[in-house]
């Protein structure tokens, strides 16, 4: 294990004695909000430091295990055992070190929340609109493989039965730390079902994930910085969605930025779910800006690499999946079109594990 890794530990060790000291004190058990926070934090500070003590143990056990290997080379038996610790004592150590570097690593509290999904056509036509149909496919088999529910806040069909934009929120288990490297350009190689020669065609769509923010936490808006305008919803959902100006289109006028929804049956229900995907456009603008700062402050001191508006290459005529920012390449692109996308956010998850570890080890 590298140094400073057992330096972050050990003030784990530490924290956990403070922290059990404080809980002990009778002002901070009289106080109720103070106590919870640091029980909280004693929670997870405590998880780390028990698997850290664990890693003690077993380093310790090899040692023995190795010391007795080096006495015992007449001692068949006792060869034996001492080699069965060692590998034993080993592997856990290897498993144990993974686990405290993934508990060391900070986390992204809007993992765990809901997200609207965006995807738009981009050049290419209807071609263009077939694929983010296709994408939207894609993670919604995926959701269903892991028991997501989704729900269609607004949609703009084309001719063909693609769509030049789809928006989506999704609810379920850690959905935004899932799909949150989703966010970029996807790029598409395939002979369209529009073309009579054959011919290969490149076309693209955007896809753009944000979580769904946390009414508690959520940035305040002022109402007189909106602009509200009612109505009438398009395409499918019967007699009432066409006789009602119940679609909401809601502007927040000090940055342009624009969100609708047309899919409930009152105009109260979409002003509300407008309202929130507005809202989430906003942090994530937020969000952006300050992890291209991130970015450009890793750059300077990792060297790690800019991150291109395309993020991924799907090559139908080699059934090929291309993620450039990972240099990942899987041939399998037919069952990840169906939803089968864990290898492709596990690369990635791990990829950022790895920055995130190189930050810490720079900043130790």
């Amino acid at each position: 294990m590298k140094p400073f890794l057992r330096q972050q530990l050990a003030r784990y060790a530490d924290r956990l004695g403070e922290l059990e000291f404080l809980l002990s004190r009778q002002d901070i058990m009289s106080d109720m909000a103070q106590f919870l926070v640091l029980s909280r934090e004693h929670t997870e500070v405590a998880a780390v430091a028990s698997r850290w003590a664990r890693y003690q143990q077993r380093e310790s056990d090899l040692a023995a295990a190795q010391d007795m290997l080096k006495d015992a080379a007449d001692d068949a038996d006792m060869l034996q055992m001492a080699q069965e610790e060692v590998d034993a004592a080993s592997a856990e150590l290897q498993q144990l070190e993974a686990e405290l570097q993934r508990m060391l690593l900070p986390k992204d509290p809007d993992d765990a929340r809901p997200a609207f999904v965006e995807i738009r056509a981009g050049t290419g036509g209807d071609e263009s609109a077939l694929f983010a149909a296709d994408l939207a496919r894609m993670y919604l088999r995926y959701g269903d493989r892991k028991g997501w529910k989704h729900e269609v806040i607004s949609e703009s069909a084309s001719e063909l039965g693609g769509y030049k934009e789809l928006v989506l929120r999704i609810e379920g288990d850690n959905v935004y730390g899932a799909l949150k490297f989703e966010s970029g350009g996807h790029r598409v190689q395939r002979v369209p079902v529009t073309e009579t020669q054959g011919r290969i065609h490149t076309s693209a769509a955007t896809v753009a994930v944000m979580a769904e923010p946390d009414e508690a936490e959520a940035i305040k808006i002022n109402p007189a910085d909106l602009r509200i305008d009612t109505y009438r919803a398009s395409g499918a959902g019967g007699q009432h969605i066409n006789k009602t100006d119940s679609a909401v289109r809601i502007t927040h006028l000090p940055t342009g930025i624009v969100a609708e929804c047309q899919d409930g049956r009152s105009q109260h229900s979409n002003k509300a779910q407008a309202l929130k995907v507005l809202t989430a456009r906003i942090q994530e603008r937020d969000r952006s800006e300050r992890a291209a700062k991130e970015s450009a402050e890793r750059k300077s001191l990792v060297g790690s690499g800019d991150r291109s508006d395309r993020i991924r290459t799907y090559n139908f005529p080699q059934g090929r999946l291309t993620d450039h920012r990972i240099n990942l390449t899987l041939y399998k692109l037919l069952t990840i079109m169906e939803g089968d996308l864990d290898d492709v956010i596990h690369a990635l998850q791990a990829h950022e594990a790895a920055q995130q570890l190189a930050a810490l080890e720079l900043n130790a």
